[in-house]
């Protein structure tokens, strides 16, 4: 069975994530009126001395770039990883000469390096947010020691003592260390849960899509019944006039079994959506449990099936979103068992239970306690060929929970190993009529 990371994963992969170049040029602009306002408020407000003129040099380079590319480029454009590293690598360089110019990192403005790198850690690739970062660095510790006076009024400027200045720069770099992972961080559970959430509706679309076949089906059926009794009425008159014998009778006789042949075809597909979809709709726990684990058998891994409970059996509507997790976690275990797939069927008058479990390593403690959520970096102890997200498990448990299931993940007790998935339902949510495929449990 095809993992629903499988289908997902690319599509997802291929949209990036790339900044829009509207939203750098506004928060330059904002960069820029603030620079503007702290360069003109320090030498006409508090009439310190400084290098005005190459200040406003500066800032208008900035400014110049920003127009440059408003008349180059749409608002709407979106920037590969390259371009906005770019940007923010040029608007880090532009706030260093400025600082150069106006007391270095004694400038209480130097904390101003942290934008970029937060801007960047917010949406890009972390390796993009580490060069930006020791970028900034860097040219902090140039300007520890290379820089024009901090701009004050009279001869008597404050020096400030070598571990102040050094405290400032400890506290910059822990600062920009500090700030650009917890950015990432809130930004990278945003995003996945996003991109899960979408992935989820991809699948649950193709789902309802394949269920409005169905109705598609039956409207044909209907269209087509008048032409076809038009066909069959004419075929029953050629029947009589023709002679009972001869080649053109064998071909009227061929022609009516044809008409009825069809008319049962389209008999069937305009049953397909009535409430009584035949028994093939109904699904006996052992058989819900053979179709989910049907495809997973040529892997070579051995299964167990236990079936604990009294009869009757428990009976179910068959229900793509169930088949297709509990295919998944039956995948999911094959992937790491080494020697066997055990699924357990446990019932009562009250509560209908399944439990798949696999002698693999199981789960490790930190992704125990986070195992159904998307995209976690791995799933197990060791990753399984392409790298695991846990998306496939994080849709499973979805489409299982609207159906009722509540899903436990743990590892078997001492001394067996192996992780153990078990999904229990109310017995008469189990056995509910459901409506069949494409209704709203599967719905978005």
């Amino acid at each position: 069975m095809t993992s629903f990371s499988d289908l997902v994963e690319p599509a997802l992969a291929r949209s990036g994530r790339h900044l829009r170049l509207d939203t750098l040029v506004r928060l330059r602009w904002l960069a820029i009126a603030g620079q503007s306002l702290a360069v003109a408020g320090v030498h006409f407000g508090l009439r310190f001395p400084l290098p005005f003129g190459w200040c406003f040099a500066v800032i208008a380079v900035s400014a110049w770039l920003n127009i440059a590319l408003r008349v180059r480029f749409p608002l709407s454009h979106r920037l590969r990883e390259d371009a906005a590293t770019a940007l923010l690598a040029f608007d880090i360089i532009q706030l260093a000469a400025l600082l150069y110019l106006t007391g270095g990192l004694q400038n209480p403005f130097s904390i101003l390096f942290l934008a970029p790198v937060m801007i960047s850690a917010t949406a890009l690739q972390p390796q993009r947010t580490l060069l930006l970062g020791l970028l900034a660095v860097m040219l902090a510790s140039l300007l520890s020691f290379l820089h024009f006076p901090l701009p004050w009024a009279g001869p008597d400027r404050p020096v400030l003592p070598p571990y102040y200045q050094a405290g400032n720069w400890i506290a910059l770099v822990l600062g920009l260390g500090f700030t650009g992972i917890y950015a990432w961080r809130v930004a990278k559970e945003a995003r996945d849960l996003s991109e899960a959430l979408t992935a989820t509706e991809l699948v649950l679309a193709r789902e309802q899509h394949l269920s409005q076949l169905d109705g598609l089906a039956a409207a044909a059926a209907h269209e087509l019944g008048t032409p076809l009794a038009t066909i069959a009425l004419v075929a029953r008159e050629l029947s009589r006039l023709a002679p009972p014998e001869g080649e053109m009778a064998e071909d009227i006789t061929l022609l009516r079994e044809q008409v009825e042949r069809c008319r049962g075809i389209l008999g069937k597909l305009t049953s397909l959506q009535d409430d009584d979809a035949g028994p093939l709709d109904q699904l006996g726990l052992r058989l819900l449990i053979e179709e989910a684990a049907g495809p997973q058998r040529p892997f070579g891994v051995p299964f167990r099936i236990d079936m604990l409970g009294e009869k009757p059996e428990p009976i179910c509507r068959r229900n793509p979103g169930m088949i297709y997790g509990l295919g998944n976690i039956v995948d999911n275990a094959v992937d790491f068992a080494k020697s066997e797939v055990t699924i357990t069927a446990q019932w009562t008058d009250s509560h209908v239970a399944l439990t798949i479990a696999d002698d693999g390593p199981g789960f490790p403690p930190d992704v125990l306690m986070r195992a159904g959520e998307p995209y976690l970096s791995r799933e197990r102890g060791e990753s399984r060929a392409g790298g695991g997200l846990g998306l496939g498990l994080f849709i499973a448990k979805t489409l299982l929970e609207r159906g009722g299931a509540a899903l436990e993940f743990s590892n078997l007790p001492a001394p067996a190993s192996g992780a153990s998935i078990r999904m229990a339902w109310p017995r008469a949510v189990f056995e509910a009529d459901l409506k069949p495929v494409g209704s709203s449990n599967l719905e978005v």
